[in-house]
């Protein structure tokens, strides 16, 4: 695989996607490439199947390559779940070059003393997320290379897993012949793609609507404080519809996309649509508002559940920069006035910029890439591939335009 191009795995509950990434010379990134699947084998973000896992990972990897025409052999994989744990650390280490000017392998020293802490035997260590730098006392330094100094500190976050949970990842991608270039904490990811400055400084809660779970992310003076993970998602609108109209899961998820209204008195009472029943296989007429009933009460209950954890977690459940929101079930007709009326602060739904793609469901695996991107993981090429040119000249169009038809087909 071209070193110019990155991909990143997104492992959800419902759906696996992965997506390639390319940054182009004048300095821009942009997904080149999409996959995705259903997601078999997979239990509210763990793997409870590793062979059905393997299949979708597999299904989902094969689609992007066919979309850019490279082989995959590494990805980034996401990562989230109560079962990571962030603790906070401090490194120091001093300069080591004689002219005093703070290099790349300082910086991977002092990140790497914040590794040494206290951790329980079934934990491991994934990543070390630094939130500033200190140089000769003076803190708040986002980037410290080129600068002079002797003393240099670092504050980080340590994000740690249980083992069982990293190990099971790894033996799935194996088994898929794919090889993990890194583990990425999504929520963290999100939220660098998706919050302002000022949002994190004030304080403001992310809240991502996987399939199976919703990822609470709490941040406040531009750091993220804390992180729960409630254990419903977007799955159980869809068995809700499917439990109050008698029909199939499928069926019952294709109403929801095409019908789907996330405020009662904001449906349309003469829109309706035909559902055949389990049982009797006869033809019952429904209007939105019946279903948008349904879809809202669930709702009411998630956002609920959202203030509670809140409350439990010891965050403001009224933050002053309010909720930003993404995942799949952004996509559902009024969700902000639904959100606004039952968290009662403002919302907005998440929308990075200049990165290709803003489908709220593809948030996780854009969110990665733009973090790598922000990290220098991706090379910037002096010039565009022979090869790649060619295919552009010989098809008539970039990977990324057939990535964007593909994308309005889907939706």
């Amino acid at each position: 695989m071209n070193d110019q191009f990155i991909v990143t795995l997104d492992i959800g509950t419902t759906q696996i996607k992965a997506f390639i990434a390319e940054m182009h010379a004048d300095g821009n990134l942009q997904i080149v490439g999409v996959g995705t699947a259903k997601s078999l084998g997979m239990k509210k973000g763990a793997i409870v199947d590793l062979d059905q896992a393997v299949f979708s990972v597999r299904q989902a990897i094969q689609q992007a390559e066919r979309m850019v025409g490279i082989e995959i052999s590494k990805v980034y994989v996401g990562i989230s779940g109560n079962h990571v744990a962030v603790q906070h650390s401090h490194g120091l280490v001093a300069v080591s070059s004689e002219s005093r000017v703070i290099e790349n392998q300082d910086l991977d020293r002092v990140l790497q003393a914040c590794r040494v802490i206290n951790l329980p035997q079934e934990r491991t260590i994934f990543d070390v997320v630094p939130t500033q730098y200190i140089v000769d006392g003076v803190s708040e330094i986002r980037d410290p290379r080129g600068m002079f100094g002797v003393r240099l500190e670092v504050e980080a976050m340590v994000l740690t897993a249980t083992k069982t949970v990293i190990q099971n990842m790894e033996r799935c991608l194996e088994k898929a012949q794919l090889e993990i270039a890194g583990v990425i904490y999504l929520p963290h990811a999100l939220g660098e793609a998706c919050l302002t400055l000022d949002e994190k400084q004030i304080g403001v809660v992310l809240l991502d609507f996987g399939g199976g779970t919703i990822t609470i992310s709490a941040y406040h003076q531009g750091n993220l404080t804390g992180t729960a993970v409630i254990p419903m998602g977007g799955e159980y609108l869809t068995s809700d519809i499917a439990i109050v109209l008698r029909t199939h899961s499928d069926v019952a998820e294709e109403i929801k996309c095409k019908y789907g209204c996330a405020l009662a008195d904001l449906a349309n009472k003469n829109e309706s649509f035909s559902v055949q029943t389990l049982n009797d296989q006869k033809e019952v007429v429904y209007h939105q508002d019946n279903l948008a009933e349904i879809i809202e009460s669930r709702l009411s209950e998630m956002f609920y559940l959202v203030r509670q954890q809140l409350q439990y977690m010891g965050v403001n459940d009224r933050p002053s920069g309010g909720f930003v929101l993404t995942g799949g079930v952004m996509s559902t007709r009024n969700i902000l006035a639904t959100a606004q009326k039952y968290l009662g602060q403002p919302v907005r739904v998440a929308q990075p910029e200049n990165i290709g793609v803003n489908e709220p469901s593809y948030m996780g695996g854009v969110s990665m890439v733009h973090y790598l991107g922000q990290r220098g993981m991706i090379q910037v090429p002096e010039t565009i591939p022979n090869d790649v040119a060619r295919s552009k000249k010989q098809h008539g169009e970039s990977a990324f335009s057939k990535m964007k038809n593909w994308f309005s087909d889907f939706i």
